[in-house]
């Protein structure tokens, strides 16, 4: 396969002056570019640098502020081999009972952090940290996606009112 199979002749028709210049192809070329946010506020134990997450409830004790929201918010948490949080993604802020998460969203930022694995997270602002119909029928198709692309979902902690629920704990993931 050459350029000029793909995209034709290398030269454009002669000018009035008989020259023949040569084709300028454009294309769109996508670069990764990360955004460091820095958060001024008193909290002590929020997300530490290099922290290992190996315990739903650690998930649990992080996160537990967006029960202060009144939409539900996804949010993965991309994790290097020895699953310390490398990025985080805000994914999708839904309704009041719901958040819209596409595969194709989740695992865009994923694959641009290089992460290994993702701990999805949301929260249920009515309270209630039990799992809808839909929650598990997402986290299904995010670990089947995840298992083509060599991407690993530990667990999914949906966060409520003084409780949670770990998919992995409960045996759902």
């Amino acid at each position: 396969m050459t350029i000029e199979t793909l995209f034709g002749a290398e030269t454009v028709s002669a000018d009035a002056d008989g020259t023949s210049k040569p084709r300028t192809i454009k294309f769109k070329q996508i670069k990764a570019v990360y955004e460091t946010l820095t958060v001024k506020e008193e909290i002590a134990d929020y997300l530490k640098t290099g922290q290992r997450y190996s315990s739903p409830s650690q998930v649990y004790d992080t996160f537990r502020f967006l029960m202060q929201e009144t939409k539900e918010n996804f949010i993965t948490l991309h994790l290097d081999g020895k699953n310390r949080i490398i990025s985080m993604d805000l994914v999708s802020i839904g309704s009041l009972n719901q958040s819209i998460v596409h595969p194709r969203e989740v695992f865009k930022a994923t694959c641009i952090s290089n992460a290994a694995a993702i701990i999805c997270v949301h929260q249920h602002p009515t309270g209630d940290s039990t799992p809808s119909s839909e929650d598990i029928a997402i986290t299904k198709r995010l670990k089947e996606a995840g298992e083509l692309m060599g991407i690993k979902i530990p667990d999914h902690v949906i966060v409520g009112d003084g409780t949670y629920l770990s998919f992995t704990e409960c045996g759902l993931l």
